[in-house]
């Protein structure tokens, strides 16, 4: 079938992004733990007064939004990571505990030319800190 075929399916838009969005019971909890470890910004709030239920963090060129569900359960096994590249993987793994994350093991040199330190977040949310090597 060629591009000009009326059977020819619809152009498939580029998409400008793509934002990972984290539900957890405890969105202060988790919003402290990346501004704290990775220096996240937030850039929305909402409401942006009151009992908040989405905040819209950025680290570096990229966001994550974090939306509050009180019935939510933490800790589940996961199939989605986080990959976040840093300056300095074994300076924020020594952080990861006193914030409430968990430290899956240690940093190891990679093949593919990072170091990589698997952690999860306070809610048990799988993460990868990587940096070049």
């Amino acid at each position: 079938m060629s591009a000009t075929s009326p059977d020819a399916p619809a152009p498939v838009p580029n998409p400008a992004a793509v934002q990972p969005v984290i539900v957890t019971p405890d969105l202060d909890r988790l919003h402290a733990f990346y501004r704290e470890l990775v220096g996240a910004e937030e850039f929305t709030r909402v409401p942006e007064e009151g009992p908040v239920f989405f905040v819209g963090l950025r680290i570096g060129g990229s966001e994550l939004v974090l939306v509050t569900d009180p019935n939510v359960e933490t800790g589940a096994p996961t199939r989605i990571a986080i990959s976040i590249a840093v300056e300095d993987v074994d300076v924020l793994l020594d952080r990861v505990e006193s914030l409430g994350g968990t430290v899956q093991g240690p940093a190891n040199d990679m093949p593919w030319g990072q170091r990589v330190a698997h952690i999860q977040d306070p809610d048990g949310n799988a993460l990868n800190l990587t940096q070049p090597l």
